[in-house]
């Protein structure tokens, strides 16, 4: 899974409003046309950006949380449309959610996203 690098990419992917919620996480998603972007990407990847606030506790706790998402998101990320930009936010409780309640709502919101983009919503 590619990376969101820019900031302008992120609040591209947020300000579409298109998203899912889970108990620990939100997933900010956006289906990308292609002839928007200004780097080279392929058309069938999907990208993946994190945004984990200092909310969610200190340095330490932050970087568990967001290497936690990363694995989960290449765990699931065929669940995912092709072209499709992710963020995943964390919310505060995340840093106390198990690895094991991530994985379900992380598998939960990308089937989710999937059958919305199906429904063309």
């Amino acid at each position: 899974m590619e990376r969101l690098k820019s900031h302008s990419e992120f609040v591209a992917v947020l300000k579409r409003r298109h998203k899912v919620s889970r108990n620990d996480i939100v997933v900010h998603y956006l289906m990308r046309d292609d002839a928007s972007l200004h780097t080279f990407v392929a058309p069938e990847a999907r990208r993946l950006g994190l945004a984990v606030s200092k909310a969610v506790g200190n340095a330490v706790t932050r970087n568990t949380v967001k290497r936690r998402f990363r694995v989960l998101a290449r765990r699931y990320e065929q669940r995912l449309p092709e072209g499709c930009d992710i963020v995943m936010r964390a919310k505060p409780c995340a840093a106390a959610a198990s690895f094991d309640m991530l994985d379900d709502q992380v598998a939960s919101a990308f089937g989710k996203i999937a059958e919305r983009v199906a429904q063309g919503r």
